[in-house]
């Protein structure tokens, strides 16, 4: 199938025969035999009969495997020895059998004997730590001057790196073998494909896709690579563009697996295009390509974000049309009735899957956990995360931040902070969720010193704050009368790119009408207008009242257009206020009269 693919706009297809290229991978071992044409092995070479020299092998290899520090006295050990000797190391690497302990040995050759490896030796060593996995160690040994694996090792090589996550270095080595006029089949580069996106580089997706194409190997693209392209377009949140890809590959008859289709319908649902989810549906069915457990589990997940029960009902229909249900899909569904607060139907399911021999995992309990503390039920929250510990599941991150995170939402920051302690005595580490939820409610009870020292502590602890860390404490500062600490926090933010929330500066406005300082509330308005904020209706408010005991009439009116334009109306008692002193005062208002403020 030849196809040429742009990120965005069009996207052409032509049909050809197309094959699935399995692929093949060559794995060499230091006491196997090489076939003819490859680089001599240490059996093949000439190597001294003397039994003398053997012996000295041997004992080199037992020395460099047995003993510590063996760096430092193996020259004096062997004072008349050639260690730079090419078909010593050849026969080293024959006994010793071992690719780490070679390669170290070779370091040491380098730096302490003028010994350069011959392009064999390092053909043998390169290849066997490939075959290990050992991908850094590998790319050590390209640094030693002139040599260069062959191709096939290369392509090995490449898989090597995938498999580590290191899928720049494998960019690299593509580059390489273009270079030389090898071109990798079919199965590396889908293997490439896979690996940028299990790590999330959707960048290095579509290099990849445009080294294929400028390579020739167009006419050999299979399915599975479409299906990453799509895959890819997801990532991105270009999911329209990875279903008219997916519609032209269906028009030539071809069907990606399951996996591709989920990737779709997450993405739809995400953009809560429910409509397309049907029709990918559909088409999976009109395809022979049946829906599995995990293309619902999509389905029901995206549903159950609607914050309805849509994704209930599809559930309970997969179990009469015969489906079932694993640990995963329970849970999904159990979480899903928990955040819209059908915790009774959350608990039925939690004892249905107990009845059928599902025994609920710790992420499980934790969704329970919170969704009971959701209704504001502490004690079955406090007795279920109990039964959860007496179950052997451990007390790590994930439960702490659930307990935590309950209790602060209820205000219960002295009960937070002492599992907070706790955690710190049992050696579990506190992550950002954490401090974000201890400071949110140590603000809300106005403990604020303890909640500054908590932001304090987790920068301290080399944590990247987020937007979350800042907010409450403004918004608390700005409630106690120290807006001047808010502005600083404020200020902060911006220092390390983070964007506050609209609401922030609506604390802002308010904390300074608080304080008398209407002026400068007047300008933080004005700049949140500019900067296409839509500030709340309260906000406008505060500033009114304001203005209102000092008397700035012309400013009022300026506020009241703004307020206007921006679809707020009065409340009965600013309107009474205003009237009471603009009559007061015996003004005539222009451009606003009584009829419009009412």
């Amino acid at each position: 199938m030849k196809m040429s693919v742009r990120r965005s706009g069009t996207f052409l297809l032509q049909t050809s025969p197309h094959s699935h290229l399995v692929a093949s991978s060559r794995f060499r071992s230091l006491t196997t035999e090489t076939k003819q044409g490859d680089y001599p092995s240490p059996t093949q070479t000439q190597l001294p009969k003397d039994q003398k020299l053997t012996d000295i092998v041997d004992e080199i290899c037992k020395i460099t495997r047995t003993k510590p520090r063996w760096e430092n006295t193996l020259l004096s050990q062997y004072p008349s020895f050639n260690f730079s000797d090419p078909n010593f190391f050849l026969l080293y690497l024959n006994h010793q059998n071992n690719s780490f302990l070679s390669l170290r040995f070779l370091h040491w050759l380098s730096s302490h004997c003028s010994f350069s490896p011959d392009q064999s030796s390092c053909n043998v060593l390169f290849d066997a730590l490939v075959d290990a996995e050992a991908c850094k160690a590998a790319k050590s040994l390209l640094d030693y001057p002139g040599f260069t694996p062959k191709p096939a090792s290369l392509e090995s090589y490449i898989r090597c790196l995938i498999n580590g996550g290191m899928v720049e270095d494998a960019l690299d080595v593509f580059v390489t073998l273009k270079k030389v006029g090898f071109l990798p089949s079919v199965s590396t580069f889908n293997a490439s494909l896979l690996a940028c996106l299990k790590v999330g580089r959707t960048d290095l997706v579509w290099t990849l896709y445009e080294r294929m194409l400028e390579s020739g190997i167009v006419a050999s693209i299979d399915v599975e690579t479409v299906g990453y392209l799509i895959k890819a377009f997801c990532a991105e949140n270009k999911v329209f563009n990875g279903y008219e890809l997916l519609r032209q590959v269906l028009d030539k008859g071809l069907c990606p697996d399951n996996t591709v289709f989920n990737s779709l319908i997450a993405g739809f649902c995400k953009e809560r295009q429910y409509t397309r989810v049907s029709e990918i549906l559909h088409i999976m069915i009109a395809m022979k390509c049946n829906p599995d457990i995990y293309t619902y589990q999509e389905v029901i997940n995206g549903l159950f974000k609607r914050k309805n029960a849509e994704g209930f009902r599809v559930f309970n229909d997969l179990k009469d049309r015969g489906y079932f249900p694993d640990r995963v899909m329970y849970t999904t569904v159990i979480k899903g009735l928990c955040d819209i607060g059908l915790l009774g139907e959350a608990r039925k399911l939690w004892f249905e899957m107990i009845q059928k021999g599902l025994v609920p995992n710790e992420y499980t309990y934790n969704v329970m956990v919170y969704g009971y503390f959701k209704i504001g039920d502490l004690v079955e929250a406090r007795k279920l995360y109990e039964d959860m510990c007496g179950r052997g599941y451990s007390e790590n991150a994930v439960s702490y931040t659930t307990m935590i995170s309950g209790l602060c939402l209820h205000g219960r920051t002295d009960e937070a902070l002492s599992l907070f302690r706790e955690m710190s005595e049992k050696g579990v580490a506190c992550d950002l969720i954490i401090y974000n939820s201890l400071i949110k409610g140590l603000c809300q009870k106005g403990k604020l010193v303890k909640a500054t020292d908590l932001l304090n502590e987790l920068l301290v602890k080399g944590l990247e704050p987020s937007v979350s860390s800042f907010t409450p404490l403004i918004k608390r500062l700005c409630e106690v009368g120290d807006t001047e600490g808010a502005m600083r926090l404020l200020k902060d933010m911006h220092d390390r790119h983070l964007e506050p929330i609209a609401g922030t500066h609506d604390y802002i406005i308010i904390g300074l009408c608080k304080e008398g300082n209407f002026v400068q509330g007047m300008e933080w308005l004005l700049n949140m207008l500019s900067w296409k904020l839509k500030p709340k209706e309260q906000t406008f408010e505060h500033l009114i009242d304001s203005l209102l005991q000092e008397d700035r009439l012309d400013d009022i009116l300026v506020v009241l257009d703004l307020m206007f334009r921006e679809g707020y109306r009065l409340k009965e008692s600013i309107i009474h206020s205003l009237v009471c002193k603009f009559s007061k005062e015996n003004l005539h208002l222009p451009n606003l009269c009584l009829e419009e403020l009412v």
